[in-house]
This record gives structure tokens, C-alpha cells and sequence, in this order.
């Protein structure tokens, strides 16, 4: 059983050189606020692995893309697995966390997601643009994203890549949550300025928007950040549901809504460490 304080080993990349953002002050702020309730150790991703057994459960942070440790994530999964060791968030989440092809499976059953196809044969389906977004299945950050051609597209459209129009959007929005409680929300006024964020109050279709990502996914624990565009014709679209490692810009929000985020994630840690072994 978890001790009276339970011990958190957390995973970071302290080091990672993210566009436009400082994941290690995110985290070195966070590690501090969750040390007030839980014994806590940070590593880097490429040590969880042989470091885990020692700890009542793993929070997986601001850690990076997998593109660039591969091998020791799987690793860091399948030990894991064998060994029943609580990740947060759990591993069985069926966004990001396992590759984009749910962007294809969503758009499939009608929900509202950026046009996506993996395969030439059905670029006819996406709708006609000057320029393409073709990025990989498995990448994260922007990572291997390009910007191209229709020609360009077709060539490079393999089953690996998604392919999507490049969309004259008003402005990306994203809804933060744990567990499925919504938490805050935050958009960039201007597109071509991404991580320029400022808060933004939701709509209750916004709401019923992002909630149907968070429950179509199923986690029962952690932390989730639904990303959308608003369309030309006003309706939102998924761009990405991140499931894995979410960076969530706290240093956007009040701290009167950092503090509320700090203390939901605190009670969820806290019921996911000591409760049933569940996802």
C-alpha cells in the first residue's frame, strides 16, 4: 500500500528546448506545489524506467516528444505494464498518446476534427487549399511537420503522415482539464503567434465541444488538453487531444485559477495513487 505520503517519481525534460515556452519553469513550479502533499523525485525520461520500482507511482510531465527517446519510452511502457506501476496520466489513453491515427477514426464517425487522410487515394477527399499540412503519425511539438504542396503532399503520402489542408483559421483555443473536470481555457488571438496565449471564457457549445474529446478518450485519471481552431464559418475543430504529456502555460492563467488547477490535480494524484488500480 502507498505510504502516508505517497512517493511520486515525476518525468521531465527539464532541459528541452520547446519553441516559444520554458517547460522547465512549468515544471519546476509544479514539482514544487505537488511536494507539499507527496514525497517526489524528478528524473528524465530516459531513467523512468529503471527507476519506477522505487515509487508508489509515475507522473509523466513536461518529458518531450517520444520521437526523441523511443526506445526508452517503450521500455518505460513495458515495464510498467508487467510490474502494474501507476502511470498518471494512465497508459491507456487513445489520443496522442497513441499516435494521431485517432484524428482519422474520429473524422470517420462524424466528429468535428481538422479533414485528415493518411492514404493518396483519399486526398480527394480533404477540401481544396493553396498549401498542405503533412506531419507524422507519431510526432509531438510540431516535430517533422511540414507545409507543402498539393503535388508535394501526394508525394510524401505514405500511411505514416496525416495530410490536412492548411485552414485560414481565426484563432486556436484550448480546454485544460483533470480527470473530466474542466479546469480553464486559453487561446491565441493571433495564429501566426501560437504560444502567445491570454485566457479565454468558453461558451457552453465551447464546453459541449471539448467534452465530447474527454469522454469519447475514457481516462478515468489526469490531465488533458483539448487543442481547436475556430473555422471560417465559426465552428470549432480538433486540431490535437494530448493525452500524454500536455504543457498547460500556467504562467497564462491567475493565480487564483493556477492555484484551483494545482489543487484539482493534488486530489486526482492523491485518488489515483490510493485507489482501485484503474485507468
Amino acid at each position: 500500500m502507498p505510504s502516508v505520503r505517497p512517493r511520486v517519481l515525476y518525468v521531465t525534460d527539464l532541459a528541452y528546448p520547446a519553441r516559444g515556452r520554458r517547460y522547465c519553469d512549468e515544471d519546476i513550479f509544479l514539482s514544487a506545489r505537488l511536494r507539499e502533499d507527496f514525497d517526489l523525485a524528478l528524473c528524465h525520461p530516459r531513467d523512468a524506467a529503471a527507476l519506477m520500482d522505487g515509487f508508489d507511482g509515475v507522473v509523466v510531465r513536461n518529458s518531450g516528444p517520444v520521437l526523441g527517446y523511443q526506445a526508452a519510452h517503450d521500455a518505460f511502457r513495458a515495464r510498467a505494464v508487467e510490474h502494474g506501476t501507476r502511470v498518471y496520466n494512465p497508459l491507456t489513453g487513445r489520443a496522442d498518446m497513441a499516435g494521431k491515427q485517432y484524428l482519422l477514426e474520429l473524422g470517420a464517425t462524424g466528429h468535428p476534427v481538422i479533414p485528415t487522410v493518411d492514404r493518396p487515394e483519399d486526398l480527394h477527399l480533404l477540401p481544396e487549399a493553396d498549401e498542405y499540412v503533412v506531419k507524422p503519425k507519431t510526432g509531438a511539438d510540431s516535430v517533422g511537420l511540414r507545409i507543402v504542396s498539393a503535388d508535394r503532399a501526394r508525394e510524401l503520402t505514405d500511411g505514416t503522415v496525416l495530410v490536412q489542408p492548411r485552414v485560414d483559421f481565426a484563432y486556436e483555443v484550448s480546454f485544460y482539464y483533470v480527470d473530466d473536470d474542466f479546469q480553464y481555457a486559453l487561446y491565441a488571438p493571433r495564429p501566426d503567434r501560437r504560444w502567445q496565449l491570454e485566457p479565454y471564457e468558453p461558451t457552453g457549445a465551447d464546453l459541449e465541444f471539448a467534452r465530447r474529446f474527454i469522454d469519447w478518450n475514457g481516462l478515468g485519471h489526469g490531465i488533458q488538453r483539448v487543442d481547436a481552431c475556430r473555422a471560417p464559418d465559426g465552428e470549432l475543430l480538433l486540431v490535437e487531444l494530448e493525452d500524454l504529456n500536455p504543457y498547460l502555460s500556467l504562467d497564462a492563467v491567475d493565480e487564483q485559477r493556477r492555484d484551483a488547477f494545482v489543487d484539482a490535480m493534488k486530489a486526482s494524484l492523491r485518488r489515483f495513487l490510493t485507489g482501485p488500480a484503474a485507468g
